[in-house]
């Protein structure tokens, strides 16, 4: 019997999803929730498994495609019972499913490479340089499209140099290598000679396409749909260094590491609950505006293909440590590109941070749908006068933007006030926690 698997519902306001790459291909066994297909929507690249098990009959799109939601991806041929038919168990088993060779974060991941999730204190200890990946052996960096590549041209990633962030492996370094291009040659040293002059175009056209694409659709919707407003404030976190400090042991005893990141989290929905405006979005075709009573915040993280919003439920019914191993799950699955419909629904609030590249300010662009977005920057020790004596402190801006057709000006820069108290007196908004 055959059985039309139609693109579901991927997310509030998707409409339709461009094909990444096939994880199957016609005439494969296929189990139940096995994954068969990554798909970009204008949230991120989410992995979509079967409902059905069978056989692959038909797989009517390619890779690029763009497919409307409720259209007929492919064509499961399953038997009565709905299992896979006789002759096709007895086949050879099908190759590993991606998600098996989904990377693992390095332990210690450079500035490049790490999720967007928390401001750096300056610290004048010397730093562990992370892991890196050696073409002579170890653990290889690269995304799973980029395995499946390498399989099809059979280039052995272990002889391949990465050129990506923290050393991973792109797609490109696997093409060069399957030409007999071989690795990146390496960095010249500071007494050679000039290099000349490069024969060949003076510019290079890269498609728009992908994630880039859809962030850039996104980034116009936004800024030329919502009234934008910046408000900008610089935060005393010298109370919030020291409660980190003094809670990563703690969180590394339980297995996971602390950044400021969770605590950032639990002060932001104490600051939504008294400023409900910020947590909300403008249904424009009823002309009303929708109050949310509910917590999922969005994480902007980093990623080789752009930036990807996975977001957090229910902030408000998990501890700090919870938050902690969440957001660090949520940023390995969005870097390996495997994060499910699930994971980027949903989001009332977006934060966003450059890590270590924090800068002192920005002007962050709205979410689509949500009113409110924090930009998080770097922590800086600067000499500050506190009771009229000049001491060091920790010191750190933020920027919340609004969308002034909901947000007024006044309400905006009260909700970033408070949010500056909670922050600067962390262990008193702990125990405000319900």
């Amino acid at each position: 019997m055959a059985f039309e698997f139609k693109l579901p519902d991927i997310g509030e306001g998707v409409v339709e999803g461009e094909i990444v790459a096939w994880l199957v291909n016609e005439g494969d066994v296929i189990n139940e929730d096995q994954p068969v297909v990554e798909v970009l929507t204008d949230k991120a690249t989410v992995v979509i498994p079967s409902p059905r098990a069978g056989t692959i009959d038909s797989i009517p799109w390619k890779a690029g495609d763009t497919v409307p939601v409720g259209k007929t991806l492919l064509v499961i041929q399953e038997d009565e019972s709905g299992t896979p038919p006789a002759q096709a168990q007895a086949a050879p088993e099908p190759e590993p499913a991606p998600k098996e060779e989904t990377v693992e974060p390095e332990p210690a991941p450079e500035p490049a490479a790490e999720p967007i999730v928390e401001p750096v204190v300056e610290a004048t200890a010397p730093v562990v340089p992370a892991s890196r990946t050696s073409p002579q052996g170890g653990r290889v960096l690269a995304a799973p499209a980029t395995r499946r590549i390498a399989r099809e041209l059979g280039v052995d990633l272990s002889t391949v140099t990465g050129t990506g962030k923290g050393g991973r492996v792109t797609r490109d370094d696997v093409e060069k290598a399957a030409q007999g291009g071989g690795g990146p040659s390496p960095a010249p040293a500071a007494t050679a000679r000039p290099a000349r002059r490069v024969d060949g175009p003076r510019e290079e056209r890269i498609p728009l396409r992908g994630l880039r694409k859809i962030i850039a659709e996104n980034m116009v919707k936004s800024k030329f749909t919502a009234p934008h407003f910046t408000y900008v404030e610089e935060i005393d976190v010298t109370e919030l260094v020291a409660l980190r400090t003094r809670l990563r042991p703690l969180a590394q005893e339980a297995g996971t590491d602390l950044s400021y990141l969770p605590i950032i989290m639990k002060a932001i929905v104490i600051m939504l609950r008294e400023h409900p405006m910020l947590n909300a979005t403008l249904d424009e075709a009823a002309n009303e505006i929708v109050l949310k009573r509910f917590y999922n915040l969005g994480i902007a993280v980093a990623t080789e293909q752009g930036l990807t919003v996975p977001v957090v439920h229910d902030v408000d019914t998990k501890g700090v440590l919870e938050l902690a191993r969440e957001v660090a799950e949520l940023s390995d699955k969005a870097r390996a590109m495997r994060l499910a419909q699930n994971d980027v629904r949903g989001s009332t609030f977006t934060i966003t941070s450059l890590g270590k590249l924090g800068g002192i300010l920005a002007t962050p662009i709205l979410n689509v749908g949500e009113v409110a977005i924090l930009g998080v920057h770097r922590i800086f020790e600067r000499p500050q006068f506190v009771d009229g004596q000049l001491v060091a402190r920790q010191l750190m801006n933020v920027s919340l933007s609004f969308d002034h057709r909901v947000v007024d000006g006044y309400v905006g820069a009260l909700a970033v006030q408070r949010l500056r108290e909670l922050l600067e007196q962390p262990d008193r908004f702990l125990l405000e926690l319900r």
